[in-house]
């Protein structure tokens, strides 16, 4: 199946220049959605993951099926100020500014086998993040699985860079 023909492209959103990458068409076709899905989760299936990390908010849809489907628990990493118990935190840069990123103390145990998944992999900064927040919360971060790659802006390598394998489904040239 070609993933590619399932993503839609939205120019100049959301500024001038940019081709936004939008999985909601993938997401609303049942075929592209499994096929995305078991993509993701197959190569996984006998690494002992226990809990799937998605970032917020793709990665929370893409995450959770990935994780029933490998018999896992799910994490959501979260916006600053949107989780209700004990947090870990992680800031991050963003293009104009700064960002934060959140999840509950005590969402994984020391050493926990635990897989990153969002929709899109750019310049690997929300990615990273994630990485450090899951790793300060005692994780073994052993994956982490994106749709897309950005593949001009660098972001996977960084991640591998971080000693993270890597999985992409499609990747588009540019922004």
């Amino acid at each position: 199946m070609n993933l590619a023909q399932a993503i839609r492209t939205i120019p100049d959103y959301p500024k001038r220049g940019i081709m936004f990458r939008d999985i909601t068409t993938l997401l609303g076709d049942p075929k592209a959605f499994r096929h995305a899905v078991d993509a993701l989760a197959d190569p996984f299936r006998w690494a002992g993951i226990t809990k799937v990390a998605g970032i917020e908010a793709r990665g929370f849809i893409l995450g959770g099926a990935i994780a029933h489907q490998l018999g896992a628990g799910f994490v959501p990493l979260r916006k600053r100020g949107k989780l209700p118990g004990e947090t870990y935190a992680v800031e991050y840069a963003l293009e104009y500014g700064v960002d934060a990123m959140e999840m509950h103390r005590d969402a994984l145990g020391d050493g926990e086998k635990t897989m990153l998944v969002d929709d899109l992999i750019a310049t690997g900064g929300t990615a990273i993040a994630a990485v450090e927040l899951l790793r300060r919360a005692g994780a073994d971060v052993i994956a982490a699985g994106f749709v897309i790659d950005l593949p001009d802006l660098g972001g996977a390598e960084k991640m591998r860079a971080l000693d993270v394998p890597v999985m992409t489904l499609v990747s588009f040239a540019g922004h």
